[in-house]
Formats: C-alpha cells, sequence, structure tokens
C-alpha cells in the first residue's frame, strides 16, 4: 500500500535539497547562457570535503563550511583558468563535461569505489503526523532553504544582485551603464559553487559520499531547470519540487530500479510541450 504521508515527507526534504542542486545550475545558465556539467563534480568535491575535514577531527560543521570554500575555489578556477577564454557555449559544454569526468576519477582513484559516509549534521528521530523523521533531514530542509532565501536575498535585494539579474537580461546593456559583466559572470560561477558545495554535504549526509554521486542530481538539476524554465530561480523551486515528488512516488510506488528515469521523460516531454518550461528565461524570483 502506497503510504501518502511518508511521500509527501519526503518529497519536502527531498524537493528543497534539489533545488538547492538545481539553483547554481540555473544561475550560470541564466547569467552566462552556459552549462556547467562540472556541476556534479562540485557536489562530489564538496561531499569528500567535509568527510575528510571529519575524519581529520574538525567536525561536520567545519565541513559545510570548508566545503563551500572549496566548491566556490574550484568553479572560480575552472572559469578563470579555461571557460573565460572560450565563447562557444558547445564547447563550454564539453570543457565541463571532461573536467566533471576528471574531478569523478581522480576521486575514484584516491579513495575507490566504497561510498563513505558522511556525518549527520544532527542525530537523533523525531516523528510528525505519525511519521518518523530523522533531525538530520529536517535540518537538511531548513539549511536548504536557507541558502535559497540567502540567494533570493542577495539577487533581489543587493546592488550586486540587481547587475547580476542586468547581465542575464542583456549582456552588452549592462556593459554600457558601467557594469563589469566579466566580474559578475565570475561571482555567479562562485556562487554556484557554493550551492553545489554545500548541497554535496547535505546530499552526502543524507545518502552518502562516493566518486559517482554527482550524477542523479545532476540529472534531476538538468530536469529541473528545463521544467522550471531555464534561468528562473522561482521555476527551479517550485519544478525541484515536482521532481521531487515523482521521484519519491516512483521509487515508492512503483520501482526503486526506475529511480532518474522520471526525470528524463520530464525532459523529454517538457521538450515537446513547452520548451520555455514552467517560467521561460528569466531570473528574478
Amino acid at each position: 500500500m502506497v503510504d501518502i504521508v511518508s511521500i509527501g515527507a519526503n518529497t519536502i526534504v527531498l524537493g528543497s535539497l534539489y533545488a538547492l542542486i538545481a539553483m547554481g545550475f540555473t544561475l550560470i545558465f541564466g547569467v552566462a547562457g552556459q552549462a556547467n556539467l562540472a556541476h556534479g563534480g562540485t557536489i562530489t568535491i564538496g561531499a569528500f570535503t567535509a568527510w575528510y575535514v571529519a575524519g581529520l577531527g574538525g567536525g561536520v560543521w567545519v565541513g559545510l563550511a570548508a566545503a563551500t570554500v572549496t566548491g566556490a575555489l574550484f568553479h572560480v578556477v575552472l572559469y578563470r583558468v579555461f571557460v573565460r577564454h572560450i565563447d562557444n557555449p558547445v564547447n563550454v559544454l564539453i570543457l565541463t563535461l571532461l573536467a566533471w569526468f576528471v574531478v569523478e576519477y581522480s576521486f575514484l582513484a584516491i579513495i575507490g569505489s566504497e561510498p563513505r559516509s558522511v556525518p549527520s549534521l544532527l542525530g537523533g528521530t523525531t516523528s510528525i503526523a505519525g511519521v518518523s523523521f530523522l533531525y538530520n533531514n529536517l535540518l537538511i530542509f531548513v539549511l536548504s532553504w536557507v541558502f535559497i532565501g540567502a540567494l533570493f536575498g542577495f539577487v533581489n535585494y543587493t546592488k550586486t544582485g540587481q547587475a547580476i539579474i542586468a547581465t542575464s537580461m542583456n549582456e552588452r546593456g549592462a556593459a554600457l551603464v558601467g557594469i563589469k559583466t566579466d566580474n559578475i559572470t565570475l561571482l555567479t560561477w562562485a556562487l554556484a559553487g557554493v550551492l553545489a558545495g554545500s548541497a554535496g554535504v547535505l546530499y552526502g549526509s543524507f545518502r552518502a559520499a562516493s566518486w559517482d554521486m554527482g550524477m542523479t542530481p545532476l540529472v534531476l538539476a538538468f530536469a529541473i531547470v528545463i521544467l522550471g524554465g531555464i534561468g528562473s530561480i522561482r521555476g527551479s523551486v517550485i519544478a525541484a519540487y515536482i521532481i521531487g515528488f515523482l521521484e519519491v512516488f516512483t521509487i515508492s510506488a512503483v520501482s526503486p530500479r526506475l529511480s532518474g528515469m522520471t526525470a528524463l521523460l520530464v525532459i523529454i516531454i517538457v521538450l515537446l510541450v513547452k520548451p520555455t518550461g514552467l517560467y521561460g528565461r528569466e531570473l528574478p524570483g
């Protein structure tokens, strides 16, 4: 029998985590028009950063802070050294795909294929409406929304955020009014790295850290961005909960073997029926 309450509860937690994963992906897409497939690698870097820091006695919270830094640094280096010198979006797609493979196979060579447990951010369990929850999962929901809310506030209520919006709407026009668009694009990559790095820690504590852990989140993020509308933060959040529900329902009520399949079907249907997604190509929430 399908447990509706359990599906709803897991959708709320997973939807917020998927939204966090997709936000950085759609942010770069919206501002720079670039698809950063290395986003999956950044999630892996974030998770293993926290795992290393926790293993050295620093604690998982310090690991979370370190993961935001390493995620941002990885994106800054990737953009500064390689991406900014490439004009063709297809070549950026290929480059970031290769970067993702380099990250994943480096972790496979160094750590091996055995999954590693990222420590929980908060121990213990509670029961809500008869459904048992790990405190860690509830904290994942809260922290995801802290990051999402911070990004909403930064983009919509700061001068730098307004410059990001202007650049996403018309890069040449933004440059004409004095906005340093290259710096804005770099900042966007760094912000996306912070979000992906932190998402890696939360995802790793929810499941586990492994060398190929970025694959499923990247596919889901891709589906979320297409469903929500390329470049739309608001659309990504709504789409994350839709994809989250479909994923949880498929695993719970149909078959765990079909995990990820619904996201691929959503991509096909949206591209055929409504290619602009739910909210088109806008950035402001």
